[in-house]
């Protein structure tokens, strides 16, 4: 069992709290990954698991085992940094087996672990190269090689995929998914790349501030975000975030530019909120162009093209509408132009409700 466990844990660097109150339970043989903008404590919190960073309160464990004096060494987890930090001057076999030899294990069982790791990743007719021979998605796949012949009860990843551009980015992602799948280590993977949490992550945990945010599956955080923070930062493009209020018989969210009738579901959330401002949450392909929705529930409204973003097989707008900048997924079959007036509809059923002074979703 690997599973580890955050009880009240802090972190404080003198004045500065980087983490503070930390809960969060990560089940044995789970693949969870931590997002967050920059400075929102995941990476701390993954160098607390790997015992590089000592806590200033709460308890740590793996395993069922308080971890928070267990120097590094014997916390039995094996980390991936941004970084791949391979030995220029070793060759990948030696760099796979340098954590091996260090604990001067068997020289025959060294062998048939480096053997069995490359071949796990496709390293196997690269052993005698050396790093400056390699891609670097090769490379990388050498630092996974290090970490895994270990066989440890956590694996640690720390954004190991910003380094690489797009295409490889894919490819290594597919191929992270496939080690999890066959090795099934409990692992905790760190990133600022949402699309890597979403393809990734059992779960996903998002962070602000040193603060959770939400937790759950990557789907869950998609369709029911809990507070605003979660639905601008989950999905790209982002959803629109646009501030409504409830009419005083609480039938029709009004704005500036359409009234929406009020899906019976947020009827009973909202009835507390009438007459009163509320947050309206809509993704952007939950926006059409007028004329061609078939939704039982929608509002239309007018705006300008400021921005448009090809992108094969759909284009992204953005239109001005009022004060308000909505982005939208528009079909591919016309290229629309910049200052183009255009007709909008949005669909009511799809829609997120949020308090403006908490920036709770509203229960719906």
């Amino acid at each position: 069992m690997a599973d580890i466990r955050f009880k009240n844990v802090a972190k404080r660097f003198g004045a500065v709290s980087v983490i503070e109150d930390l809960s969060l339970e990560i089940a044995d043989e789970e693949f969870i990954v931590l997002v967050g903008p920059s400075g929102c404590g995941k990476s701390t919190i993954l160098r607390m698991i790997a015992g590089l960073e000592a806590l200033s309160g709460g308890e740590l464990s793996i395993g069922g085992r308080r971890v928070n004096d267990v120097p590094p060494k014997d916390r039995d987890v094996a980390m991936v940094f941004q970084s791949y930090a391979l030995y220029p001057h070793m060759t990948v076999r030696e760099n796979i087996s340098f954590g091996l030899r260090i604990r001067k294990m068997p020289p025959i069982q060294i062998a048939a672990a480096v053997t069995e790791a490359a071949a796990t990743l496709g390293l196997s007719d690269l052993l005698d190269r050396k790093p400056k021979e390699l891609s670097g998605g090769q490379r990388q796949r050498v630092a996974l090689g290090r970490a895994i012949v270990r066989k440890p009860s956590v694996f640690l990843f720390d954004e190991p995929l910003s380094n690489l551009d797009a295409a490889l980015r894919v490819q290594m992602r597919a191929e992270l998914s496939k080690l999890q799948s066959r090795l099934k280590t409990t692992t905790v993977y760190v990133t600022h790349d949402q699309v890597e949490a979403m393809t990734l992550g059992d779960r996903i945990v998002v962070l602000n501030a040193g603060r959770l945010m939400q937790v759950g599956p990557p789907l869950e955080l998609y369709d029911a975000p809990q507070n605003e923070f979660v639905a601008r930062f989950i999905g790209t493009p982002p959803m629109n975030i646009v501030p409504v209020a409830l009419s005083a018989d609480g039938q029709r969210l009004e704005h500036a530019a359409f009234a929406l009738p009020l899906p019976p579901k947020w009827q009973q959330p909202a009835a507390a909120h009438r007459g009163k401002p509320l947050v309206l949450g809509i993704r952007p392909e939950d926006i059409c162009e007028a004329g061609q929705q078939d939704w039982k529930a929608a509002a239309e409204f007018d705006g300008v093209i400021e921005i448009f973003e090809p992108l094969g097989h759909e284009i992204i707008v953005h239109v001005r509408s009022g004060e308000e900048r909505i982005l939208a997924k528009l079909e591919t079959d016309k290229l629309p132009k910049m200052g183009q007036k255009i007709r909008l509809a949005l669909n009511g059923e799809k829609i997120h409700l949020f308090d403006p002074q908490t920036e709770q979703r509203l229960a719906g």
